[in-house]
């Protein structure tokens, strides 16, 4: 259900006094909980929960031909699903343009990022090498679905084991897996997608303050050798930004990385011991 125009306005003008009515700051992410290996078929798999936005994210791995172009590259690839039950909003069928938007920018924050090492997953040039298939379903949609998805894909591949190859057989043995984990770097890329609302730049909107928002851009940032790099950009909504407005949401995102990423750690590291108590 959309949000009533009397909602938006008064959304708009708390916004603009700088002010949320959950209390947060206009650049402060809700809380973080991650969940890991939820799926015993996955190669790597985990639950994410932004405030009350949830996603499920699975990686599956498969052998394949390389592109033309990478001969001795892996593969990666991603897709969203907006289930209806995560949302009054969302139908089923066809993929809708928000779940195509979700997967490709899913896809390309973690492959412009450099974080996967694509040249370790070559079987053999030019012949064979390990794809990685990323799935991301929304399980509640309660604003800012697509950081949420991007959190969960960088939690599932760290969560991967590459799955048993059975060379003479050239056969992947699905259901069983080495002790082999994906090449990753110690730096994870983010995604913070910033939203113009009532004149004011925030973070991690609830449904509500998407609904009234007059303009959006999403970034994926990552670090190297300690400093920040935008490697992906995309813009939403059909109201512009000024120069002004860019190079602030550019500041911001320098500014709150080191923030989101050791919420990030925290988040994994409780998950991992959590896994391993099970």
């Amino acid at each position: 259900m959309e949000t009533p125009e009397l909602t938006k306005k008064r959304i708009a003008d708390y916004i603009k006094e700088g002010k949320r009515f959950d209390g947060r700051k206009l650049d402060e992410f809700r809380d973080l909980k991650i969940e890991l290996g939820i799926s015993k078929n996955a190669e790597g798999s985990a639950r994410v929960r932004l405030g009350k936005t949830e996603v499920m994210v699975g990686v599956k791995m498969d052998v394949m031909e390389p592109y033309a172009d990478s001969p001795n590259e892996g593969v990666l690839s991603s897709a969203a699903e907006l289930l209806p039950m995560s949302s009054d909003r969302f139908e089923s069928g066809p993929p809708s343009f928000e779940s195509i938007e979700i997967g490709r920018l899913v896809d390309r924050g973690i492959r412009e990022s450099k974080f996967v090492d694509f040249g370790k997953l070559c079987i053999k040039e030019g012949e064979k090498v390990w794809s990685i298939m990323i799935d991301e379903y929304s399980i509640n949609d309660a604003g800012n679905l697509l950081d949420a998805a991007v959190i969960g894909a960088i939690a599932a591949l760290m969560d991967t084991k590459i799955p048993k190859y059975d060379e003479e057989k050239e056969k992947v043995e699905f259901g069983e897996w080495t002790t082999k984990k994906l090449t990753l770097a110690k730096a994870i890329p983010i995604t913070m997608t910033f939203y113009k609302v009532g004149g004011k730049i925030i973070l991690d909107p609830i449904t509500e303050e998407e609904d009234a928002s007059e303009a959006k851009l999403t970034l994926s940032i990552s670090d190297y050798n300690g400093k920040k790099y935008i490697t992906a950009a995309q813009k939403g909504n059909d109201v512009g930004l000024t120069i002004e407005e860019t190079e602030r949401m550019f500041e911001i995102a320098e500014e709150q990385y080191e923030i989101l990423a050791e919420k990030f750690n925290k988040a994994f590291e409780k998950a991992v011991k959590e896994k391993k108590a099970e």
